[in-house]
């Protein structure tokens, strides 16, 4: 499954990342739908959850997350929807690690 959130904050160590594998975070904004795919490895198998997805999460609750590989990069995001298949565009699409 995947999740819809919608970036709330983030902070300039983002805009400042220029490692190759890592430049995506330079594209990360406030405002921004992004949507983040739960999927083996990361996936509990006895739930069928992956940490951090927002599950229970509904009211506009403001959630937390970090960039894997630059643990600067970092703000807050807030749950709009889970989709059961994911259709998910290239641009600004995640996994849970």
């Amino acid at each position: 499954y995947c999740v819809e959130f919608r970036t709330e904050s983030l902070s300039h160590h983002c805009a400042l990342e220029n490692r190759p594998f890592a430049r995506w975070m330079q594209y990360l904004r406030e405002g921004h739908t992004v949507c983040v795919a739960c999927q083996p490895p990361a996936m509990n198998m006895d739930t069928h959850r992956c940490a951090g997805d927002g599950h229970n999460a509904e009211g506009g609750k403001i959630l937390h997350w970090e960039a894997i590989g630059n643990s600067q990069c970092q703000g807050t995001w807030k749950k709009i929807r889970q989709l059961e298949h994911c259709s998910c565009p290239l641009v600004h699409s995640f996994i849970f690690t």
